[in-house]
């Protein structure tokens, strides 16, 4: 079994109505866009709508950082590359790098963390055995690629300095 390192997870191109009054595109449309990088991410993990339909499950974002390093402005070509960073019986945890697809330049990432829920439920429920062998392999592969710096990034007004 090949397991892609980093995966390819989507393509995408920036809209007219994504950009803000600066000329470039909005933050609430960065969310978007790692949102739907996302789908196709966990559908290679195991995820798949057979999954879904079978065990009534899905997942729910439960926590995301965005960290925002160069612009993308009107027509700019993305391409994103995910990662599983660890996951647990019912946690995912993962990081997704946005590229300039042109310039290659990374322009930000999304680390995030989702739960899987049995729908009729709403609740928590444990992952299907497939999906958790299928991600055992995925994390053995990914974590031979370099930690990130922006993982677990700290928000603070004086990076380095502790908070009070």
């Amino acid at each position: 079994m090949t397991i892609e390192t980093p995966f390819p997870a989507l393509t995408a191109e920036v809209r007219p109505e994504w950009i803000d009054h600066n000329g470039h595109m909005n933050v609430g449309y960065y969310h978007v866009v790692f949102d739907n990088a996302v789908d196709p991410f966990f559908e290679w993990l195991g995820l798949t709508p057979e999954i879904r339909r079978r065990h009534d499950s899905s997942t729910f974002g439960l926590e995301s950082h965005l960290f925002f390093l160069r612009e993308v402005k009107l027509g700019d070509r993305l391409r994103f590359a995910a990662r599983l960073l660890d996951f647990d019986y019912k946690r995912i945890h993962f990081f997704i790098e946005m590229f300039h697809a042109d310039d290659g330049y990374l322009a930000a990432t999304y680390e995030g963390l989702s739960s899987h829920v049995n729908i009729a439920m709403r609740r928590t429920a444990p992952m299907p055995d497939e999906m958790t062998q299928r991600m055992a392999a995925v994390l053995a592969a990914h974590r031979s690629l370099p930690r990130p710096a922006q993982v677990g990034h700290v928000i603070s007004a004086h990076p380095g300095r502790q908070a009070p």
